[in-house]
């Protein structure tokens, strides 16, 4: 089941050049281009390919919680614990695997490990309205998931290098 959003009553989000040229939107705009298997994306410029990451309140209203979450949200969900894992993995040099299970209700959990060790776990809810409020707390919320992981495998860098 597609939903359609009615974007007619906000203004697209605008990416301003200073996020933009962070690694963090740059990671973001390869990972999401990337789960673009037909090429739907291709010549778009980064808001475009990021701007269904940013969602307001009434957005979010109109996103129906019953039945399934549609694949285009799923690939959004993999793709932002995907660039958090490239972040950690250009940070430490070690291999970061991000782990997503989503089940069909939209409730799971995001795992990404190095090593053996797990430096990121988080429950996910309601992943039928996966988004963020701006561009700017997108950043801040993997910045804090980054710094969290970071701390993580600098405490325990014997189990993380198994």
């Amino acid at each position: 089941m597609v939903v359609s959003i009615n974007t007619n009553t906000t203004p697209a989000p605008v990416l301003g050049g200073d996020l933009a040229a962070t690694d963090f939107f740059k990671e973001m705009d390869r990972q999401t281009r990337a789960l673009d298997s037909y090429g739907t994306c291709d010549g778009w410029p980064i808001d475009k390919v990021l701007a269904p990451y940013v969602l307001t309140k009434e957005q979010r209203k109109q996103i129906p919680v019953i039945g399934d979450p549609d694949d285009v949200t799923i690939a959004r969900v993999k793709a932002f614990h995907n660039a958090i894992a490239a972040l950690i993995e250009k940070e430490c040099g070690l291999m970061a695997v991000p782990i997503i299970n989503i089940t069909h209700e939209g409730f799971g959990r995001g795992l990404i490990t190095i090593g053996k060790l797990v430096v990121y776990d988080r429950s996910l809810r309601d992943v039928h309205r996966f988004g963020f409020d701006s561009f700017s707390k997108m950043k801040d919320e993997a910045d804090k998931h980054l710094a969290v992981a970071l701390e993580i495998i600098g405490k325990y860098p014997e189990v993380a290098g198994l």
